[in-house]
């Protein structure tokens, strides 16, 4: 082995470096673009560290109320908070300041985007199988804390817009049965808006949730380590062995590549494309709400969800619950969050299917996931879409009622309706796929035999290609068995089991 220089000898005989290196350093990872989509949202975080800290020097969090005296003029000698006024600071008398305020924002738009796709890819590849449901449930967890950190950044300004989605926050958590006025008096510090729900925000944004995401990104990239990286079937690659490049130098000069890719196009977006222009709303005051305000894209389907629901409530024993609020921001999205959670576990019971999973399926080959995983997305792009519904009714000069009613049509039968196409196109290109491996390629070459017929001419298809369309693994369906012994004594859990068949016959059918 070669001398290792003179700094990094010393090193090592204290931490251990080289044999840590030798083991880890030549670790072999796949290719294909799709793996690329939880590089992005990595990558997008490292940004948001970088121009976070740059913010954070500039920003005040603070309610202090002030007479702005900055080079903006039209804003110039109105009264606003401490936290606005820096905010317009940042953007007209800091150098550069406007451009990381603008490629923060676009950084953390592209982080829940990108987080959000590479959690679709895992879905409907089933790379969540055994043994990475840890790493699904991690994935999940810090989808949900980019969230709350997009959010939370987005009400920091305390501009009019941000302070229109903060009232609207502070009415769902007063919905909260029993704990609802406790909860917004902890949160804002006293009546809304209060005088420290900004300071309170800040050490939120800037500590808590960056450290439990950095602490989550750690373990989750740990665990993608131990149980090396999934891959698609090909010749070659089998449950027991990973086919692609060494981390160094071929994985590392890619990654690091594509690291400044994603730097150059979000900073291209941040000079280019303006994002929370927050001088245009003006300082937030209660007795105002911005028209036609809309929430950054990921908390659309909770705005949605709110303008979906009819106004009804309920008076229990002096109690006043309002389920137009309730269900929709307290009930269904938790619930609707849960299941996305725990699905690994419930597709695990259902198929029975305990074994280790390194090979990754292609979505036409499972079509119950692939139409669940649709269904789904139908159910998140209707609500999404009804948050819009008085933009949508201005512009197309639209009853903002019918779109309402429409939506509350598709938000029952639109998911139905996509789960059932899916399956049904998962099916056709299986199908395909076996008209592919029989009869070859079609050429475009038409050739008339000596009848005078006329057919096109087939070219077979690759090794390697024919390996793909025929290695996949279909489910089975799992029998109930026996409602009885042989005493004929009832056995035990027997309409669990009869549920359990009934759902594997219909995920294997």
């Amino acid at each position: 082995m070669a001398q290792l220089p003179a700094p990094v000898a010393w090193l090592d005989d204290r931490v251990g470096i080289a044999k840590l290196g030798r083991k880890n350093l030549r670790k072999v990872f796949p290719d294909h673009w799709s793996f690329m989509l939880g590089e992005i949202a990595l990558y997008s975080f490292v940004i948001l560290l970088l121009t976070g800290v740059f913010l954070t020097l500039w920003f005040k969090p603070s309610m202090a109320e002030v007479e702005y005296q900055g080079s903006y003029s039209l804003l110039k000698g109105l009264r606003m908070s401490e936290a606005y006024e820096s905010a317009l600071t940042i953007s007209f008398d800091i150098r550069g300041g406007l451009l990381m305020r603008q490629i923060h924002h676009w950084a953390a738009v592209l982080f829940v985007a990108a987080m959000s796709v590479h959690l679709l890819r895992i879905f409907f590849t089933g790379a969540f199988r055994k043994p990475r449901e840890l790493n699904w449930l991690i994935g999940i967890a810090m989808l949900f804390l980019g969230v709350v950190e997009g959010f939370i950044g987005y009400g920091l300004p305390d501009d009019l817009l941000s302070g229109t989605g903060l009232r609207i926050t502070e009415g769902l958590v007063l919905a909260s049965p029993v704990i609802g006025t406790w909860l917004s008096f902890f949160i804002f510090g006293g009546e809304f808006p209060g005088d420290d729900f900004v300071s309170r925000f800040f050490t939120v944004h800037v500590l808590l949730i960056p450290g439990l995401l950095l602490g989550l990104i750690t373990v989750h990239l740990m665990l993608v380590v131990y149980h090396k990286h999934t891959q698609f079937p090909g010749p070659g690659r089998t449950e027991k062995n990973v086919v692609g490049f060494p981390l160094l130098p071929v994985y590392a000069a890619k990654a690091g590549g594509f690291f400044f890719v994603v730097f150059g196009i979000t900073a291209l977006m941040g000079a280019l494309l303006q994002i929370n222009p927050v001088w245009l709303y003006g300082p937030y005051n209660p007795a105002e709400v911005t028209a036609g305000s809309q929430p950054d894209w990921y908390m659309g389907w909770l705005d949605g969800a709110v303008r979906l629901m009819p106004g009804f409530e309920t008076h229990v024993w002096g109690v006043t619950l309002s389920w137009n609020i309730l269900l929709p921001a307290l009930i269904v999205p938790p619930l609707f969050i849960v299941l996305v959670a725990l699905y690994p576990f419930i597709e695990q019971w259902i198929t029975g299917d305990k074994r280790e999973h390194h090979l990754l399926d292609r979505p036409r080959n499972n079509p119950t996931r692939t139409g669940i995983g649709a269904a789904m997305i139908t159910f998140y792009g209707v609500l999404w879409l009804n948050s819009g519904n008085d933009l949508i009714a201005t512009h197309f000069h639209s009853s903002i009622n019918t779109i309402t009613w429409v939506c509350r049509v598709l938000v029952v039968l639109g998911p139905v309706m996509a789960f059932w196409i899916t399956r049904r196109i998962a099916y056709s290109l299986q199908r395909a796929d076996e008209e592919r491996v029989l009869h070859g390629l079609e050429t475009g070459v038409v050739v008339r035999d000596p009848d005078g017929g006329y057919s096109e001419k087939h070219a077979p298809i690759s090794r390697s290609e024919a390996y793909v369309l025929t290695t996949a693994a279909k489910p089975r369906a799992i029998e109930a068995g026996s409602d009885a012994d042989s005493n004929g004594v009832p056995a035990p859990g027997r309409r669990r089991r009869r549920l359990r068949s009934a759902l594997s016959r219909f995920y294997a059918d």
